[in-house]
């Protein structure tokens, strides 16, 4: 069974083709600047040199099109003719709480994911467009959608309710919801099978850390709270995100510096961060850099990333009654041997202990923690296109 997993944002797409007999990536590629100027396709056959396509494309029907007429290519395709795709996977960042799993694609499905656009707009209308061109392309095609919040919404009410009056709640639908769960479902269920447990018998905390980032509390295989809540900006300290403030303090800079909502919304989402603190960058490697070379606010919006995460394990360790297994992942934590090896210093009272001769690895499977630690601690690249591989697999056996 070979699966399509497709990826729309507003302007760009990103697809694998999975081989689900060895999970195997057959070909992948992104698309860019779709509805502008200049767009471009991008297209790896596993084996091969990549191929760069330049064709105007006016809309995601145009790019998915030429998507697939690159997968039966018969110089870099995957496939022979489309027959061979059995199912296309289709990420969704946002569900609401509509959906805690999973589903095919349905009319009734594709209405309730336009009625959570209110709560992503960035986002939903993006993903509902990509899978419209799929659906007008390959219309006998079947098709799934898999959730960034679906993971969480085994959540208590304890985990996700503000104290806000609760009728915010019951009409608008405030309350956390959590993103990157198709990752923090995949790093836990993958962790476990590394260290030769069963995920349903071990209380784990993944820590999804790149430019936006969020922890995950994970108890016999059920996430009972996460850092991110009604939007993606809550939590920890990101790259241009400011996550965790006191929320009198926008109305105070609101007044300060006359600004109005979308000036003030742009700030904490675009400004901040570890941007904001350093003044030299929302990328970790470039503020590493220029800590190493002195830069002291630099080095500041390092140390306070990493306490903003211990403090979530702390609190997560406490959520759960103890922890079994920490799990570093995304492109900052796969790939910082400092920033893990910080993080976990001032931890040793929770059982863990980091070996360093261990911990010089990115982007591949490890246990870093001593072989004395009470907790494991292991890197894990996540794979988010094989999970919405592997549910539509699931589903339509």
């Amino acid at each position: 069974m070979k699966v399509l997993v497709v990826n729309c944002g507003s302007s760009s797409l990103k697809y694998q083709l999975v081989d689900m007999t060895d999970e195997s990536v057959l070909a992948k590629g992104l698309v860019e600047r779709i509805g502008i100027e200049g767009s471009i396709l991008k297209h790896e056959k596993t084996g091969i040199d990549k191929v760069v396509i330049e064709k105007p494309m006016e809309d995601h029907k145009v790019a998915i099109g030429l998507v697939l007429d690159a997968l039966v290519d018969e110089k870099h395709g995957a496939v022979k003719d489309m027959s061979e795709i059995a199912a296309v996977g289709h990420r969704v960042v946002h569900g609401g709480e509509k959906f805690n799993e999973s589903v095919v694609i349905t009319d009734e499905v594709m209405e309730a994911i336009e009625a959570c656009s209110e709560l992503a707009p960035l986002h939903n209308p993006a993903n509902l467009m990509g899978i419209n061109a799929c659906k007008e392309l390959m219309p006998t095609t079947p098709m799934v959608v898999v959730f960034d919040t679906a993971f969480h919404q085994t959540m208590p009410k304890e985990s996700y309710i503000y104290a806000l009056p609760y009728e915010l709640y019951e009409n608008y639908g405030v309350r956390r919801y959590g993103f990157h769960g198709t990752s923090h479902k995949y790093v836990s269920e993958r962790a476990a099978e590394f260290i030769g447990e069963k995920v349903e018998d071990l209380k784990i905390i993944t820590c999804h850390l790149g430019n936006g980032a969020s922890l995950a509390a994970i108890k016999d295989g059920k996430c009972l709270d996460t850092s991110m809540g009604f939007t993606p900006l809550e939590g920890l300290v990101m790259g241009t995100r400011c996550g965790d403030i006191d929320p009198a303090i926008l109305t105070f800079v609101k007044d300060k510096e006359n600004l109005d909502s979308n000036e003030i919304n742009d700030l904490i989402n675009k400004k901040s961060g570890v941007l904001g603190i350093s003044g030299v960058s929302s990328d970790f490697r470039d503020i590493e850099n220029a800590a190493e070379e002195g830069n002291e606010r630099a080095q500041l919006a390092l140390d306070i990333f990493d306490n903003r995460v211990r403090k979530y394990i702390g609190s997560y360790a406490a959520t759960m009654g103890g922890v079994d297994v920490v799990v570093f992942t995304a492109g900052l934590g796969e790939n910082s041997i400092s920033n893990r090896a910080d993080i976990c210093n001032g931890l040793e009272f929770l059982g863990i202990k980091i070996d360093k001769d261990k911990n010089n690895i990115r982007g591949k499977d490890a246990v870093i923690s001593t072989d004395d630690s009470k907790v494991k601690v292991l890197v894990i690249p996540t794979n988010e296109e094989l999970m919405i591989a592997r549910d539509a697999q699931a589903l339509l056996k």
